[in-house]
């Protein structure tokens, strides 16, 4: 049985996860109205992987039998900037969506849930893939400054992200 404690842990992560989609979601609408096809298209598609890992918690707080509890999704910004300050802001939300997989982590262990612990491990796993990606394409970002060609280069590669 899942404790009210972790119940609610995981309903607000689950507003952090759509949060996370919708963040993304605008940062992919910023970057289609500056013609970066392929940031657009890497962001949408970033967008709809949050909103399956929010998908993953309600899935199993239903299994648990406990309840889902869907609150208010704050608006995200508009605009960002270059695509480097788009990328910094992916890195340090994906940072702190990961201090926050681990906060859930750590109740899990302190509880002894084993069963929340098991799902939790795939999210901790599944940070440090989202981070190392982010960090990546920073710095890609940061080698090629202010360069338009190197920009069209990046944003070429984000564009061929599949399915």
């Amino acid at each position: 049985m899942i404790s009210k404690k972790m119940t609610d842990a995981l309903n607000g992560q689950i507003n952090k996860e759509l949060y996370s989609s919708y963040l993304y979601l605008s940062m992919s609408a910023y970057c289609a109205e500056q013609g970066w096809a392929g940031f657009a298209k890497w962001l949408g598609m970033q967008s709809s992987e949050e909103r399956g890992h929010a998908m993953k918690m309600y899935a199993y707080l239903q299994e648990q039998g406990a309840p889902v509890r869907l609150k208010a999704i704050d608006e995200p910004p508009a605009k960002f900037g270059s695509g480097q300050k788009v990328f910094e802001e992916v890195l340090a939300h994906e940072k702190f969506v990961t201090a926050s997989i681990c906060k859930i982590m750590d109740l899990a262990v302190v509880e002894k849930d084993y069963a929340t612990q098991g799902l939790m491990q795939w999210f901790v796993n599944e940070q440090v893939e989202e981070e190392g990606t982010a960090s990546d394409i920073l710095g890609k970002l940061k080698m090629i400054g202010g360069d338009a060609r190197g920009l069209f280069m990046v944003d070429r590669e984000l564009g061929a992200r599949g399915g």
